[in-house]
């Protein structure tokens, strides 16, 4: 069952084992076995010594435990027999890509010694609105059945999945040393669950909440306050997208009795004179999410920079910045104190002009990683590019994410960005300009990137100067970024690029299109060339069933299709179904008031699992 544990974009984070001295494998720890297979070490071999095949899997096991990336471990399982029953109890860590790709009970049976489990559910595009509400991804089944198998289970983190209060209190209630929950993208839960997973779990060191959609109930929580006394091992916690008022007052004490804490992310209900107290609190701190970064009193009142900066000057160990949500931008000059050590810099939540941000960036020699919105500009573009040599990753959001908005980055930003940043890795670009010449810039003078995702907004623009298809430099992109795994196209391209891109993306795994090609033989060159294809996203481009169809000799080896507002029927998606029984195929409708079955298909998921059709599908989508 290799797709019980599908593969990661890159390798899941490592957990901690507890491999302390003397440390059990039940915990975590590495075993030590008898490779004599003798019981007392050293004596002579009884007549109840291992057998020989004992003592080989004995081995193997101690070898595996050094397997920690799920390529190395899924490829070492189908090896024979042995190795992959050698590798199911030896593997601390299950990663699930798609929690519809296998059954949960089929999932623990297997694998029995798994301390941290790493889940996704709603496809991607669930960040745009695009699913129908009460989609699916809920997390209850697999608690239920993870709660049994599992009951020393110290790590849960679930991406874009639905998580109620009641499933929060199943995981305080099931796993008695539980220390870390990470909900990435999640709905569903109000302050109620937190306050039972901060009073339940008592030796939680990490709670870390990202973009999720928290309920605003009528009455919050004082969930903050929920932390028993007892609990000084908190490492991480993160709040800023629970945007409900908490009681401050409890924070900073719980903040003053964690000495381990390193990472503080706060919501926008903090300002820079309760940030100041918290800083005083946790010098140690590396990582800091500065909430709102505003005074409390109106315009003309409260702190001065001048009262801030002592603060930042006091945290020499920080590192990664974040917040700034109702920034000030007055206040700026009083982080410059960090500035010299940052390695990352998020601001885009902030709509800050390059008036703003360069004398920041000016100090900000170390950085790696740089989150901003287009309001920056060309101009501060260009100050990032002179001044962080050392960057890896640059993500540039819109800040209007219409198609005909103003944008204020272009190619001119870009190829700044590709003559200074030469060490780039991975970039996100969404602008509404841009030039062939400045995309092969970017491939000659950053080959090392492994993700570049180019999102010009409006559908189907040109060159801008000389009015030409995009062909050429995203052509120059697979060509010359020979490491490349990640690739979004949009603009105006023709079947030529996706040619380009079938023959030299062969490392491509995850590719996105929007409002692109000019024919369904785009499609084709992208199945029978991009080898390594796991999932593949695609909306408002006119590819219709034959090009679909194109993909029936290469679906079983990807993760998972999506499709919307292109030019597909129901009697294409029916014709996949029909010939590929082992995937799931789901077709999302619009809302219909006559509830008559329409043959045009507006939204298309595929993707593969051995659980086959799952049973939760809410009526606006129909599995064929």
């Amino acid at each position: 069952m290799s797709g019980a544990a599908e593969e990661a974009d890159s390798p899941p984070t490592h957990m901690s084992e507890d491999s302390s001295p003397g440390s059990s494998s039940s915990s975590g720890g590495r075993r030590t076995p008898d490779l004599r297979g003798g019981d007392n070490g050293g004596g002579p071999r009884s007549s109840s010594s291992a057998p020989p095949d004992q003592v080989l899997d004995n081995v193997l096991e101690s070898v595996l435990e050094f397997l920690t990336a799920a390529r190395d471990r899924n490829a070492a399982s189908l090896v024979c027999r042995s190795w992959y029953r050698a590798e199911a109890q030896t593997r601390r860590e299950l990663f699930i890509g798609n929690c519809y790709a296998v059954d949960p009970r089929r999932a623990v049976q297997r694998f029995r010694a798994v301390a941290a489990v790493v889940l996704k559910g709603k496809p991607r595009f669930a960040d745009f609105s695009l699913l129908p509400d009460g989609w699916g991804a809920n997390v209850k089944p697999w608690l239920e059945a993870l709660g049994p198998a599992y009951p020393c289970l110290e790590r849960i983190c679930l991406k874009r999945m639905t998580v109620t209060d009641d499933d929060l209190g199943l995981v305080a209630r099931s796993f008695p040393g539980f220390k870390e929950l990470s909900l990435v993208c999640c709905d569903g839960f109000s302050t109620l669950g937190l306050a039972v997973i901060a009073e339940r779990c008592r030796h939680l060191r990490v709670l870390d909440l990202i973009e999720d959609y928290v309920d605003q109930e009528d009455e919050a929580v004082d969930w903050i306050s929920k932390f028993p006394v007892s609990n000084t091992s908190l490492e991480s916690l993160m709040f800023d997208c629970v945007a409900v008022p908490f009681n401050f007052e409890a924070l900073e004490a719980l903040v003053a009795r964690s000495p381990s804490l390193r990472r503080l992310r706060v919501n926008h209900y903090v300002s820079v004179e309760q940030l100041r107290r918290l800083m005083a609190r946790a010098p140690q701190l590396t990582h800091l999410g500065t909430g709102a970064f505003r005074p409390e009193a109106p315009q003309g009142g409260g702190m001065s920079v001048s009262e801030l900066a002592p603060s930042f000057a006091a945290s020499t160990s920080i590192v990664c910045l974040s917040g700034f949500q109702e920034v000030n931008p007055e206040y700026l000059p009083a982080i410059y104190p960090v500035c010299g050590n940052l390695t990352s810099l998020n601001v885009s939540f902030a709509s800050l002009t390059a008036e703003d941000l360069t004398p920041v960036i000016r100090q900000c020699h170390k950085l790696q990683t740089f989150w901003v919105l287009d309001t920056v500009g060309d101009e501060g573009l260009r100050a990032v590019a002179e001044t962080c040599s050392d960057l890896r990753e640059l993500r540039v959001f819109p800040l209007d994410a219409t198609e005909d908005s103003d944008g204020s980055v272009s190619d001119v930003g870009l190829q700044a960005i590709s003559e200074g940043c030469r060490k780039l890795e991975s970039i996100l670009y969404f602008c509404q300009r841009m030039t062939n010449a400045a995309v092969v810039a970017m491939s000659n003078n950053c080959p090392d990137l492994v993700v570049f995702r180019l999102c010009i907004m409006g559908r189907h623009r040109p060159d801008r100067i000389t009015g030409e298809p995009m062909d050429d430099g995203f052509g120059a992109i697979v060509k010359n970024c020979k490491k490349l795994t990640r690739l979004s196209v949009s603009g105006l391209l023709t079947d030529t690029a996706f040619a380009y891109i079938g023959q030299y993306g062969k490392l491509i795994k995850t590719l996105s299109l929007a409002f692109s090609g000019n024919s369904d033989l785009s499609l084709q060159f992208l199945f029978e060339g991009c080898t390594r294809l796991q999932k593949l996203e695609v909306r408002d481009s006119p590819f219709s069933d034959r090009g679909l169809l194109c993909g029936l000799d290469y679906f079983y080896n990807m993760r998972f299709l999506w499709m919307n507002s292109c030019r597909l029927t129901m009697r294409g998606c029916r014709e996949v179904a029909q010939r590929m029984p082992n995937l799931v195929v789901e077709v999302m409708e619009e809302q219909n008031e006559d509830k008559v079955e329409t043959e045009t298909v507006d939204k298309l998921y595929l993707y593969r699992s051995l659980a086959g059709p799952r049973g939760d599908a809410p009526p606006l989508v129909k599995i064929l």
